[in-house]
Formats: structure tokens, C-alpha cells, sequence
């Protein structure tokens, strides 16, 4: 089985070919395809990483736009009367992974 890990913001995802997942934003209209970026790549026994991933292209069409869970943030000081509540919803991006290319 082929999969790769790819960037994504701040963090990475685990994904192989008909995998639909969640990318932070990106502005691109549905049905577009976008290129992320390979971190590792592992082809059954084979695993690359490094320098050795820098030509595989992960393709995925995107799919539409979504939004995350609410977070509540909540800011208090003792004894000054100091209160102050905050939310926040990330904006997603749902992309389906069409190709690994090696």
C-alpha cells in the first residue's frame, strides 16, 4: 500500500489515494486540484524522506469549504473585574487525494 504524509499549516496528515480530509484554507474553487506537500513517502517496504521526497506531488480535488468546532476563549484576572469571552471557528478546506506521484 502507497501512502504519504503530507504538510498541512502547522501540522501533517497521513494520506493514500481516495482519502478525503480536512487542509486548512486555501483559495481555490471547488472542483479545482491543488499540490501539497510530501514529507514521507512509504511504497510498501520502501521509505523515503528527506531530500528524497522533494519531486513527489500529492494531487487532490477540492471538494468545498467547511468550518471547524467552535473554541471558546476565556480570559479572567482575580480582584480587578477584568472578564473577557472570545470564539473562534477555523475555516477548512475538504480535499480528496486523486494521485501520489513518485
Amino acid at each position: 500500500m502507497v501512502y504519504a504524509i503530507v504538510r498541512n499549516g502547522g501540522g501533517q496528515a497521513k494520506v493514500a489515494v481516495g482519502d478525503v480530509i480536512a487542509i486548512d484554507q486555501v483559495e481555490a474553487a471547488e472542483g479545482d486540484t491543488v499540490q501539497l506537500p510530501a514529507v514521507m513517502l512509504v511504497d510498501g517496504d520502501q521509505v523515503k524522506a528527506g531530500a528524497d521526497v522533494a519531486d513527489v506531488k500529492v494531487d487532490a480535488e477540492v471538494l468545498g469549504s467547511l468550518k471547524g468546532p467552535k473554541v471558546i476563549i476565556q480570559k479572567y484576572k482575580n480582584k480587578t473585574g477584568y472578564k473577557k469571552r472570545q470564539g473562534h471557528r477555523q475555516k477548512y478546506t475538504q480535499v480528496k487525494i486523486t494521485g501520489i506521484s513518485k
